[in-house]
């Protein structure tokens, strides 16, 4: 080592110092004792040959060594500089600096004027300055080091350090916007030293200093300025503070615009000093600038960012000053939604006012090209939202909104809602029930601007439930859908559930409910599925058919109780009703699963599945096996339940589908039906009648004449009441659904002859069965004449059996009437009102009350009083003075109350129908 050579050596060396200088300060930090020791002896050895003749070259290295990272070479650095200038000042470095006050001095003014010579003003007040910094330096070693030279070669603190301040504070910008921690660390003590030190006296040179180094080149010293300046605050009074003011405000306002972000962050922090010491002022003298500022083109991101990190550190203060400006017209959505991502919890207390400015924003933005960016910015500040607080004051104000009159308002709304929903972390599952209300009513919108952001609000809201909530909520998706159900107005759809995927979002919840869940459960959820898909077009739901037949069929097939299969079977009826042919594909599995419902002990489940054949028969190709598979359960089973239930399901075949059937199995069927016409068991017989009844339409004409010389057009009143009811059970049903092929020249007259024969007849049923055939027979003549015009033969003596002695007669034949009414375009023939509304008026008198309100719905109905006076006022003055004057008593007491409450829903009429 160069501890070892002999001085006559020295003037060879002289051009290597710069770099022995750093040799040996790395190994003064190393960890091995003996390094470090051999290291600084070479180092005091050099210091001492070298301290007059190669001084330049010497102190640049020691200078760089007072601020290096290891605190050692920091250590060794003082040290040796320490050795350097005792040589230079002549005095000795061995005495004793151990005094009560840090800040006492044993240097001379001679040793002052020897170092000032030797080193010159601008690298004396370098040395000396990072030499006061080492006594605020992290490590005790290097403090008490640094302290030590200073007390030796300083004859005044406070004179020295006015005299330095200003090399010292371009160190101290410098370090303190230095990336190393111990930097940062030292900056800062020996900046609240310096200002405790001198206070003030000294800050009048701090402050213009700090003020240039904010217009440095140097994004350093800029962000160096703003720490300095927060440790300006922190280490001196208010009142000081205070003093200078007028001097801090408009260095934080240049600093919060910078265009550095490391310096506006460090502008935040002083912006934090500087208002918890002068408190209100700081936000009176700073934030308007701000403000001001965004709408600066240059300025403006800078001023916006400086304003974000202002708000990272005080929210809750800074937040309520802002609010009424960023909210007042025009709103600026751009800056809330910065200064929303760091505003936290303090947000929530400001939504109340800040909702209805974003929702105004939006709606003001609507139709222009801003306005997708305006949603952006609105989406940033709700999802910025974490608490509770915030996520209740988000739904009960943007659920409402959904509810406006105004489409613009409805529009905004649901965007912001379902950004919300879509993109959130936060909790918002207690929710849930009001949003599917919320959203599913938004279902019955038309506009699609409102129907598309509803269903993927919905779409995200179903996604957050894992399998146990879904099934949880099936009780409030059910509610929610009949909510819209009562609000539809009329339409058959609701608008949304129409769109492409419509109630995809919902289908999820109900599949888990139906595979997964309880019983119980299990059948709301298919009934649930029901009300859906009636509310659904079918275009609508073609791309879901498999997604909603699949699990229906899956729990069909397993045994639960009659509840979950009644629920399944209708609403795979009313899929089949739908989109019958997509269903195609599961053809096979679906006739074997209705068929063997036909014979469940439970009634409804047989019902149900027979209207589900009578859907299924339409898509079928090949109809004859499921024909011939019904009538073999009729002809061979013993259970008369089974046996008319199955009737129910043949007839359900036939009306879509008969002229599917072979002539064979035609045939045979229809010798069976005949001779079940006297069967002793009503329902039997009366469930034959309407399946032969309504075979008569798919009849070729022979046949069909055979059958309505046998059936329609011969009564006998000698024969066996039972045959002669089922005869006219077929006479009814005929005239309902196979008028066009019986009532025709040929037959007329001698229906006319059956039809009063039967109407006089001694068993009530027989004479019901007639007033339904005359019924239904008038409909018929409603809608395949014009002008209308009714028999006379039976028009009479239909309206004079209200004076029938029974009162399910008198009851049925208004009821009937009533019937008549409700199909009615216009008012029925006058000839036929002027004979039946005396008779009405008449039994609106009666004591019997299911007589009475049955006549008194059917005048309703016939002089149209839910509609106009029109009708009203025709039929009155159809009638001779005694009847008119009964009529309108009757209108004015009665009907006009009654007139004033919701229709009913109509009662059917045919009887052979199983129910």
């Amino acid at each position: 080592m160069f501890i070892y050579l002999p001085g006559v050596f020295q003037n060879e060396f002289t051009p290597y110092i710069s770099q022995i200088i750093p040799s040996i300060l790395k190994a003064l930090a190393d960890e091995n004792e003996f390094v470090r020791d051999t290291a600084l002896r070479a180092g005091q050895r050099i210091v001492n040959m070298y301290a007059d003749t190669a001084i330049m070259l010497l102190l640049p290295e020691l200078e760089l060594g007072l601020f290096d990272d290891n605190w050692r070479i920091r250590y060794s650095s003082i040290q040796l500089l320490g050795d350097l200038l005792y040589k230079i000042s002549g005095v000795s470095g061995k005495m004793s600096t151990e005094t009560a006050s840090e800040d006492d001095n044993f240097g001379t003014e001679q040793s002052h004027k020897a170092i000032m010579a030797t080193l010159g003003s601008e690298r004396r007040n370098r040395v000396l300055a990072g030499l006061y910094m080492g006594r605020s330096d992290v490590a005790l070693l290097v403090r008490q080091a640094a302290l030590h030279v200073w007390k030796v070669v300083v004859t005044n603190t406070p004179r020295t350090l006015r005299e330095i301040l200003s090399t010292l504070f371009n160190l101290l910008l410098s370090c303190l916007a230095s990336p190393v921690y111990d930097k940062r660390q030292v900056a800062a003590r020996t900046l609240g030293d310096l200002v405790r030190k001198l206070g003030e006296r000294v800050l009048p040179e701090i402050i213009p200093i700090l003020e240039d180094g904010l217009n440095s080149d140097e994004p350093d010293t800029r962000q160096g300025v703003c720490i300095g300046l927060s440790e300006i605050m922190a280490s001196t009074s208010r009142d000081m503070v205070m003093t200078f003011v007028d001097s801090l405000v408009p260095t934080v306002r240049k600093a919060l615009c910078d265009p550095l972000s490391e310096v506006r962050q460090a502008a935040a922090k002083t912006f934090d000093s500087l208002h918890s010491t002068v408190g209100g002022r700081a936000l009176d003298d700073i934030l308007p600038f701000m403000l001001e500022a965004l709408n600066d083109p240059d300025q403006g991101e800078n001023a916006l960012d400086g304003l974000r990190q202002v708000m990272a550190i005080k929210p809750r203060v800074v937040l309520p000053y802002l609010i009424p400006h960023l909210t007042a017209p025009p709103v600026n959505t751009k800056a809330l939604s910065v200064l929303a991502s760091v505003a936290g919890d303090a947000l929530a207390r400001h939504f109340n006012r800040l909702l209805p400015a974003l929702l105004s924003a939006v709606t003001s933005a609507a139709g222009t090209p801003t306005e997708s960016q305006e949603v952006e910015y609105c989406q940033v500040v709700l999802l910025s939202v974490q608490d509770e607080q915030g996520i209740r004051a988000i739904m009960d104000e943007l659920l409402t909104s959904t509810k406006s009159d105004k489409k613009v308002m409805r529009r905004a709304a649901v965007s912001l809602l379902a950004g919300f929903c879509t993109h959130t972390k936060a909790d918002y599952s207690q929710y849930v029930a009001q949003l599917l209300r919320g959203l599913i009513h938004l279902l019955t919108d038309t506009d699609p601007g409102v129907l598309n952001p509803a269903l993927e609000a919905l779409n995200s809201v179903i996604k957050t439930l894992d399998a146990t909530q879904q099934m949880a909520h099936v009780g409030d998706l059910r509610q929610a859908v009949r909510f819209a159900m009562s609000d539809l107005k009329g339409q058959p759809f609701l608008p949304g559930c129409c769109l492409a995927k419509g109630i995809a979002p919902l289908l999820p919840v109900y599949r888990e409910a139906i595979l997964n869940g309880p019983p119980e459960m299990k059948e709301q959820a298919a009934q649930g599925l029901g009300e859906l898909i009636k509310l659904t077009s079918p275009e609508a739901l073609k791309p879901s058919v498999v997604a909603i037949t699949g699990p229906l069929i899956r729990i069909l097939g397993d045994r639960f109780a009659f509840g979950v299969k009644v629920a399944v079977l209708e609403t795979l009826a009313l899929l089949l009703a739908k989109v019958g042919a997509l269903l195609k594909p599961f053809l096979p599995q679906l006739q074997t699963t209705f068929v063997k419902s036909l014979s469940d002990p439970n009634r409804q489940v047989r019902l149900k599945a027979a209207t589900a054949l009578s859907h299924l028969i339409v898509i079928h190709t090949r109809a004859d096996p499921l024909f011939n598979e019904l009538y073999t359960t009729i002809k061979t089973t013993d259970d008369s339940s089974i046996r008319e239930t199955s009737l129910q399901a043949l007839r359900g075949v036939i009306t879509p589908a008969g002229d599917k059937m072979s002539e064979p199995i035609r045939k045979s069927i229809l010798a069976t039906l005949q001779t079940m016409l006297s069967h002793p068991e009503d329902t039997t017989r009366s469930a034959a009648a309407g399946c032969l009844g309504a075979l008569l339409r798919r009849l070729p004409a022979d046949e069909l004449e055979s059958i309505v010389n046998e059936c329609l057009i011969h009564d006998d009143p000698s024969l066996d009441w039972t045959l002669r009811h089922g005869k006219s059970a077929v006479l009814s049903v005929a005239m309902k659904e196979a008028a066009e092929q019986v009532y025709t020249p040929q037959w007329r007259d001698k229906l006319h002859r059956v039809l009063l024969s039967y109407l006089a007849a001694d068993r009530i049923p027989i004479v019901s069965n007639s007033i339904r055939a005359i019924g239904f027979l008038f409909r018929h003549l409603m809608t395949s004449t014009s002008p209308v015009s009714f028999p006379a033969q039976l028009s009479q003596p239909f309206a004079k059996t209200l004076n029938h002695a029974s009162n399910e007669v008198k009851q049925l034949v208004a009821q009937t009437s009533h019937y008549l009414g409700r199909h009615a375009d216009a008012a029925l023939p006058s000839d036929f009102l002027k004979v039946l509304l005396p008779q009405l008026v008449n039994g609106t008198k009666e004591k019997n009350t299911a007589v009475r309100s049955a006549c008194e719905a059917a005048l309703v109905t016939l002089l149209r009083l839910r509609h106009n006076d029109e009708t009203q006022q025709h039929c009155v003055n159809l009638l001779d003075p005694g009847a008119r004057d009964s009529l309108s008593e009757v209108i004015s007491k009665v009907l006009r109350k009654m007139a004033s409450q919701p229709e009913t829903k109509e009662e059917e009429l045919d009887a052979t129908l199983v129910s």
